[in-house]
């Protein structure tokens, strides 16, 4: 999450616990963004996550062109106000989606593009999943579950030592119980304020947040 210019708290999750629940509110036009990071340090034993029986597909796109990445975090990130990618020129966007331990798989659901996860490999050590998320269309559906585990999986078999995602208070309110589901155990939050990214211009005034 970008400061945008704004004071940046960070607190290991214990801390945040015992913190008061009345903070004051942010100015007009900026949000409060809390992140909590949630790792993993051992592959899961579990059976996969089961789905409707429809007609899915996962493929890894190699080197996305920009639009088409760009429809795809705008489409899945625009009700979670996804901005920060919005903001990257065509080149700074490829020279993260282009380099060679960053990998972009989308879902496929009879045909159509239901939603994508992005593994940042490029620590030796830990695989973040950088993006992950659906399309509005396929929200509730349980393909979440399906595709977050076979994340989680595709990342362990490239034996990391750590799996690690964080989420914030924009996301999804059910976001941090669905990693924790799959087994991701939150360790550190901090708390941030940005400008609103709908009010510069940034994101379409209108678009639709549904976050928490």
């Amino acid at each position: 999450m970008s400061d945008d210019g704004g004071s940046i708290s960070s607190f290991p999750l214990k801390e945040v616990r015992r913190r008061p629940n009345k903070r004051p509110k942010a100015p007009k036009g900026k949000l409060e963004v809390v992140v909590t990071y949630l790792e993993m340090t051992h592959r899961p034993n579990r059976p996969p996550a089961p789905h409707r029986g429809e007609k899915l597909a996962l493929m890894r796109v190699e080197r996305p062109v920009p639009s088409f990445y760009r429809y795809l975090y705008n489409t899945v990130g625009g009700p979670w106000l996804w901005h920060e990618r919005r903001l990257m020129s065509d080149d700074t966007l490829c020279d993260i989606v282009h380099h060679h331990k960053v990998e972009v798989y989308v879902l496929f659901v009879g045909g159509n593009p239901a939603g994508f996860v992005e593994l940042d490999c490029r620590d030796s050590e830990d695989i973040e999943i950088a993006l992950f998320g659906l399309l509005p269309e396929f929200i509730g559906r349980g393909l979440g579950h399906y595709l977050l585990d076979w994340s989680v999986d595709e990342a362990w078999d490239k034996e990391p030592e750590r799996v690690w995602v964080h989420s914030c208070n924009l996301d999804h309110p059910h976001a941090i119980a669905v990693y924790q589901r799959a087994g991701f155990v939150p360790y550190r939050q901090e708390t941030t304020i940005i400008t609103d990214p709908r009010l510069p211009g940034v994101m379409p005034a209108g678009q639709e947040f549904r976050g928490s």
